[in-house]
C-alpha cells in the first residue's frame, strides 16, 4: 500500500504519546511541579501532533466528527472514542499531578485506556482481509511494544525499555518472516479473485486502466527486495539495537536518553513506512500487481 506520510507520522507520534501516557498513570517518572507539567504536556502534545496529522489523510477532514458514530463495528470509530476518554482522564490526571496530588486509580484507568486505544489503532490494520500481511497477532503485538517501549525511553524508564526494544525487535523479525509468505498462503489469486478459476488459469491481456487512478495510487506500491532488505536492517538496528547498545553501555543521563530516543524515532520512522509499502493489497492482482 501507499505509505502516506501522515499514516507514518500519525502512528508513530500517536504511538509514543499513548505509551508515554501510559508509564506516566503508573506513576514514572517521579516527581511533581514543573517536571510534571512538562511530562504531561509532551505526552499531550505528541499525541495530539499524531492524531492531527491523521487528519490529512481524510478526504473531508471536516466530516471527522462521523468516525465517533459506528463504534459498534468500527475499529476506527472506537479509536476515537478512546483517544477523547484518554486524554480527558489523562489531562484531569496530569492537571492534578502537576499541583502536587497524584491519584493512582485514575492514572491506571489513563493508562488501561492509552493500551486500548493503540489495540484499537493496530486492529484497524490487523482485521483487514484484503491485506494479509496485516492480518496476524503480530500486528497488535509490534504496535503495543513499540508504543511501551518509546514511551518508556521518553519517561526515563530505562531497564525496561531495553526489554521491551529486546522483545520488539523479536516480533518484528517474526513478522517479517511469518508475513513474507502471507499473500502467498492466503491461497488467493486472480482466479479467485475473478471467480473464473473454474475456466481456467486466468492471466491479464490489459490491465483495467489506461492510466492512474485511486486504487494504484493508494492500494498498490512495490518495494525492491533489495531495497527493502536495506531498509529493514536500517530501521531495526536504530529503532532498537541502537538504543539498547547505548542503555547497556553508557551510564542514562540526559544527552544519552536524546539520542536513544531520537534513534528509536528515527528507526520507527523507516519501520512503518515499510509496514505501509510492503503490504500486498488483493486489488493488486487485477493490475498484475502484489
Amino acid at each position: 500500500m501507499h505509505p502516506a506520510p501522515s499514516l507514518i507520522a500519525f502512528t508513530v507520534l500517536s504511538g509514543l504519546g499513548f505509551g508515554l501516557i501510559f508509564w506516566l498513570g503508573l506513576g514514572f517518572p517521579y516527581g511533581d511541579g514543573w517536571i510534571a507539567a512538562t511530562f504531561c504536556a509532551l505526552a499531550i502534545g505528541l499525541t495530539s501532533a499524531g492524531l492531527l496529522s491523521s487528519l490529512l489523510h481524510l478526504g473531508q477532514p471536516a466530516r471527522f466528527l462521523k468516525a465517533f458514530s459506528q463504534w459498534r463495528s468500527s475499529w476506527l470509530s472506537r479509536e476515537a472514542v478512546l483517544v477523547v476518554a484518554t486524554l480527558l482522564t489523562f489531562g484531569l490526571y496530569g492537571a492534578l499531578w502537576t499541583f502536587g496530588i497524584r491519584v493512582a486509580p485514575l492514572g491506571l484507568a489513563a493508562s488501561l485506556l492509552a493500551l486500548l486505544t493503540v489495540q484499537c489503532t493496530s486492529m484497524i490494520y490487523a482485521q483487514m482481509r484484503t491485506v494479509p500481511r496485516w492480518r496476524t497477532p503480530l500486528t497488535p503485538a509490534i504496535f503495543l511494544l513499540s508504543a511501551l517501549a518509546g514511551g518508556a525511553l521518553i519517561a526515563g524508564h530505562s531497564a525496561v525499555a531495553a526489554w521491551l526494544l529486546v522483545a520488539l525487535a523479536a516480533a518484528q523479525i517474526a513478522d517479517w518472516q511469518f508475513g513474507d509468505r502471507r499473500f502467498a498462503g492466503s491461497g488467493t489469486t486472480l482466479a479467485t479473485a475473478t471467480g473464473l478459476g473454474g475456466f481456467g488459469t486466468p492471466r491479464l491481456l490489459e490491465p483495467p486502466h489506461t492510466g492512474g487512478n485511486y486504487l494504484l495510487r493508494e492500494m498498490v506500491h512495490v518495494v525492491g527486495r533489495a531495497h527493502a532488505s536495506k531498509l529493514r536492517v536500517i530501521g531495526l538496528a536504530l529503532a532498537t539495537l541502537v538504543p539498547v547498545g547505548l542503555i547497556a553501555l553508557f551510564p542514562v543521563g540526559h544527552a544519552v536518553a536524546g539520542v536513544t530516543v531520537a534513534s528509536h524515532v528515527s528507526g520507527m520512522i523507516v519501520l512503518r513506512w515499510l509496514f505501509f509499502a510492503q503490504a500486498e493489497h488483493v486489488v493488486g492482482l487485477y493490475y498484475g500487481r502484489r
